[in-house]
């Protein structure tokens, strides 16, 4: 049998700079499958030659979840648990809202939706993606998920009534795509990364109509960067939103959050 020094040999030799925890998580894997050393091995291959040790795995841990991944899909980060944060502290704001409703927009594997799901299992939550990998993805993880381009997924049922909106929208600049980690760029789609010249095409987009889907009082939650977060920001107070920015610092995460104000939809 394969032992564990054997795999932390070869993937550390590979490059794999957490070795050791990757080790674990393989040989775990195998083990919870039943696997023999053969199909091991081929795991173990598959790492050593750069695919995301969540697409060997199948799933990604997130707010502490499993979350089903797929190839293609964006593989969720540990930054994004920060708008895992940020909506349970304004669900909690809005605890008189029986049941809540919230969407996450550009789900991905709808992980997003997944762990408000799991914190909220009182709230009606729903999820959208452009990409139909994505969206058979996330409906591995999500009961409810929408095809489509942004609020354009979205039942019209829900204009005037989403309390919160939260969004990893794509917001790397194409410029910058060639510079992101080899996993990233072999492995995702490449609509779930490139967000346009500046990175923020598509928070334009989002900024532009969100008001319009939220209840009054309700919040849209953005996931952006530190040098873009003042853009985004603005966006969504010309939109005629209250904004605020946060900040996580232990994850590297950073969001901007909207609140619709009177005059605003």
């Amino acid at each position: 049998m394969t032992s564990e020094v054997e795999v932390v040999a070869r993937l550390r030799a590979a490059g794999c700079v957490f070795a050791e925890e990757e080790a674990v998580l393989l040989l775990a894997h195998a083990a919870d499958g039943g696997l023999d050393v053969p199909a091991l091995d081929a795991l173990v291959a598959r790492r050593c030659a750069g695919e995301p040790l969540e697409l060997v795995v199948g799933w990604a841990s997130f707010a502490g979840l499993r979350v089903t991944v797929a190839p293609g899909v964006f593989v969720p980060r540990r930054r994004t648990e920060l708008l895992v944060a940020v909506v349970d502290g304004l669900l909690q704001a809005r605890a008189a809202q029986v049941p809540p409703v919230v969407v996450d927009l550009c789900c991905g594997t709808g992980a997003l939706a997944a762990a408000v799901a799991a914190r909220w299992p009182h709230a009606q939550v729903q999820a959208a993606d452009v990409d139909p990998a994505a969206v058979a993805c996330a409906r591995r993880n999500v009961p409810l998920v929408h095809e489509g381009d942004l609020f354009d997924a979205l039942p019209g049922a829900l204009r005037g009534r989403v309390d919160v909106l939260v969004a990893n929208a794509p917001y790397v600049p194409s410029h910058a795509i060639a510079t992101m980690p080899t996993e990233a760029r072999d492995h995702e789609a490449l609509v779930a990364l490139d967000g346009g010249a500046d990175g923020l095409d598509l928070q334009r987009r989002i900024a532009a109509d969100v008001a319009g889907w939220l209840a009054p009082g309700g919040y849209v939650v953005v996931e952006t960067s530190p040098r873009q977060a003042s853009t985004s920001a603005r966006l969504l107070r010309e939109a005629g939103l209250a904004v605020r920015t946060a900040r996580d610092d232990e994850r590297d995460g950073t969001a901007v959050v909207g609140r619709r104000t009177p005059g605003s939809a």
